[in-house]
């Protein structure tokens, strides 16, 4: 809120405080020298406890008479709300900080209440990332912003400060913790860690909620300052050796993403906690963050936090990265953009672009949209077809169909030019939708995985087991028998190593997924997010379909030409071989539909997006097949491509000669796969943050929304899309032509 003061009026209501014989309900006022928040506290009667809704309502209108401009009403809690509903707002935010209803006492009327506060607010945020998870089928508008850090703040610590008296005669070692005590602290682990060296000073700081004093455990190198200023934490943490996180695990902290992650580390500090899943989420890759779920463990990682304090920085340089990303400056900017979107799309209307009005229909178009794949086809499709707008196709390539493009080579074999692209859904939409532009070849996709020259099925199913082992596997149970022997627990999952080794066992991660993962993405399956190889199911079956849709099919005269019926109208003007950016300002546009990277749109203004590329190799052969299926894939390292496709399997031709494609990935060229990270996602974070504050540009496909979809899913992101946009583009020619009939314009 300091942020957001440097620019607006902020009034920061706390909860009531309540006294007998207070008499009349009146305001508290506190004004922030530094930042100019205005805190407002209600001082009610104690006989109001309860019944205090009519008070604070008239206690809040009295503030707010004669307010002018746009009004935000921004909660953090939901019991907020039932005073402070009736106000018009030009945007309503639900900031969820916790599950506040997993918390010890919370009233029983809060879950009602947070519905309802759902259902009234444009932008929900929350403040992590399982918090999101939690939250984000239950609104529309769902924006995840873990513990932001004002870094500069704890980074005192780092320098000389002067020791607070009630710490400075304490011996070293020091470990620490600063934040509110309640159920949310294991305090048997801290009593265990306590017992466990009684050589070590464990400083407590912080005010004790929700549980009693005498709930604390006493031990002689326990201490417990009490509560301390914000401005004061640093001077504190400059005498530590190392920070705790002694948190239960319960209801209270499921979905908990604690700020003081980010403060300790930004003190300097290497942090030891118990597996809460957004630390471990997030720091749990970094040295400096040791996570540990019991008390022997935590011991033992409190001794080698110890250890590493006292060697090299390079731990600390490693943790100085990842905190720059993550400023509260930035967090507000972030959440500033999307506010002023809700705002914008309330109260927005079409500037009028000369003197005379806007120039009539012929002299521009209603869209311009930035390339010719199945994002930017179907918009231009749906908008010309189904809005009946004029619609411009801008793309650099010289032909329609992006990566789906398909054409035949000199053997008259039909191709894909940019890799082997395989329709599958289980929309009966989508396939109707593209069933008006194209015919259907059946056709069930099959890969077959090289182990050491042996053809297996992939994914991996009873048949595949067989095979490499020499077994005779023949039920469901006897298979996943086999697999359950061989499997190796992992907790948490958070990679995609994971994923495979607690589902298959060392060995088939090694022979399947190891090499090839680090092959196609540039790196080691321990490095990437969960949902890579998450991607990827094993079997019991011995169905070796790779694919198990509903709809499962290949245009029958290939997808270039379903493209092309799809632009067929006269509606659609194509542009093809140029840069929409030289081409932007010369075709005037009302609105443009932008499919290509996100990043390169905003001109890498916060750096660019990581994606690995591809680079492919096709080759004829004087042979009538080569390959079994159309995909075989080479999980081993030795091999420098991963997959060879043969056409004729996906097509249906009969020809004397076969067409096949070698696929090398690549750390340049076109961007193809968006690099499924955690820093990647928070980086592109800050790029839909200016992708939403942008009035007249709709962002959709896999580049422009940082995301790996399948086919299907690009046609249903820009069927939803265009329904959505269908409305405002309505609106804006309702305006337009209020204008121009206008004596005035």
């Amino acid at each position: 809120m300091t942020r957001f003061a440097a620019s607006r009026r902020v009034l920061f209501w706390e909860e009531p405080e309540y006294r007998a014989g207070a008499g009349e309900p009146q305001l508290r006022r506190h004004v922030d020298p530094d930042s100019g928040v205005v805190v407002l506290t209600p001082e009610l009667d104690e006989s109001l406890r309860g019944r205090e809704e009519a008070a604070l309502t008239a206690l809040l209108d009295s503030e707010l008479a004669g307010t002018q401009g746009p009004l935000i009403r921004w909660y953090y809690t939901p019991m907020m709300l039932p005073f402070s509903d009736h106000l018009a707002a030009d945007c309503i935010v639900y900031d969820c900080m916790d599950e506040l209803s997993a918390f010890r006492g919370a009233p029983p009327e809060l879950l009602t209440r947070e519905q309802q506060l759902i259902e009234r607010a444009d932008i929900v945020f929350t403040g992590g990332t399982s918090l999101y998870e939690a939250k984000r089928t239950r609104h529309s508008n769902v924006h995840a912003f873990p513990s932001s850090i004002d870094a500069a703040h704890f980074a005192r610590a780092r320098g000389a400060v002067d020791e607070p008296g009630d710490q400075a005669a304490l011996p070293h070692p020091r470990l620490g913790f600063a934040g509110v005590i309640d159920e949310r602290m294991n305090l048997d682990l801290l009593a265990a860690l306590a017992d466990a060296r009684p050589d070590w000073s464990i400083v407590v700081i912080g005010p004790v909620v929700k549980i009693a004093e005498s709930d604390l455990p006493r031990r002689a190198n326990l201490h417990y300052p009490g509560s301390k200023s914000y401005s004061a934490l640093p001077d504190y943490m400059a005498g530590w050796d190392v920070a705790l996180m002694p948190f239960a695990i319960n209801e209270a902290t499921r979905f908990i993403s604690p700020t003081k992650t980010p403060e300790y580390l930004a003190a300097g500090l290497p942090v030891v906690s118990t597996p809460i899943v957004d630390v471990v989420r997030h720091y749990g890759d970094l040295q400096a963050v040791e996570i540990a779920d019991t008390a022997e463990a935590f011991i033992a990682a409190c001794e080698r936090a110890l250890a590493l304090r006292a060697g090299d920085t390079a731990w600390r340089d490693a943790a100085d990265a990842q905190l720059a990303r993550g400023s509260w400056s930035s967090t507000a900017l972030s959440m500033d953009a999307l506010v002023r979107t809700e705002i914008a799309a309330r109260t927005r209307h079409e500037p009028v672009v000369s003197p005379t009005g806007w120039p009539p229909v012929r002299d521009r178009y209603d869209v311009m949209i930035v390339g010719a794949g199945f994002a930017g086809a179907v918009m231009a499709e749906r908008l010309a077809a189904d809005g009946g707008k004029r619609v411009l196709v801008v793309d650099r390539r010289p032909h329609v169909a992006g990566n789906a493009f398909d054409h035949k080579d000199e053997a008259g074999i039909l191709i894909h030019q940019y890799g082997p692209h395989i329709f599958h859904t289980n929309s009966a939409d989508i396939f109707e939708y593209l069933s008006r532009f194209t015919e259907w070849r059946p056709y069930e996709h099959r890969v077959l995985a090289d182990v050491d020259g042996q053809l297996v099925p992939m994914p991996i199913n009873r048949t595949t087991l067989n095979l490499l082992y020499g077994l005779d596997l023949k039920t469901e149970e006897e298979a996943a028998a086999f697999l359950a022997s061989r499997a190796e627990p992992v907790e948490p999952v958070r990679t995609s190593a994971d994923v495979v080794i607690s589902a298959v066992g060392r060995e088939l991660y090694e022979t399947f997924f190891q090499g090839y993962t680090r092959k196609q993405w540039g790196m080691d399956p321990s490095e990437l997010d969960k949902s890579v190889t998450a991607r990827v199911p094993t079997r019991t079956n011995v169905d070796d379909r790779y694919f198990t849709d509903k709809f499962q099919a290949m245009p029958a005269e290939g997808f270039t030409r379903m493209f092309e019926r799809m632009l067929d109208h006269p509606n659609i003007d194509l542009l093809l071989g140029v840069d929409y950016a030289d081409v932007r300002e010369a075709y005037p546009h009302d609105h443009l539909v932008f499919t290509g990277p996100i990043d390169e749109y905003f001109g890498h203004r916060y750096g660019k997006l990581p994606y690995r590329s591809l680079r492919f190799e096709h080759r004829t052969l004087d042979a009538e097949q080569h390959q079994p299926v159309a995909v075989v894939n080479y999980p081993n390292e030795a091999v420098p491509y991963t997959r060879v496709t043969e056409y004729k399997h996906l097509t249906g031709q009969v020809a004397e000669r076969t067409s096949l494609t070698f696929e090398y990935p690549s750390a340049t060229g076109d961007p193809y796969y968006p690099i499924p990270r955690d820093e990647n996602q928070a980086l592109y974070k800050r790029y839909e943050a200016l992708a939403l504050a942008e009035p007249n540009v709709s962002f959709v496909g896999r580049l422009a929304t940082y995301r790996y979809y399948n086919m299907d899913q690009v046609v249903g992101q820009a069927l939803a899309t265009y329904r959505r946009l269908s409305a405002t583009l309505a609106e804006r020619a309702a305006e337009r032509a209020s204008v121009l009939a206008s004596p005035a314009t």
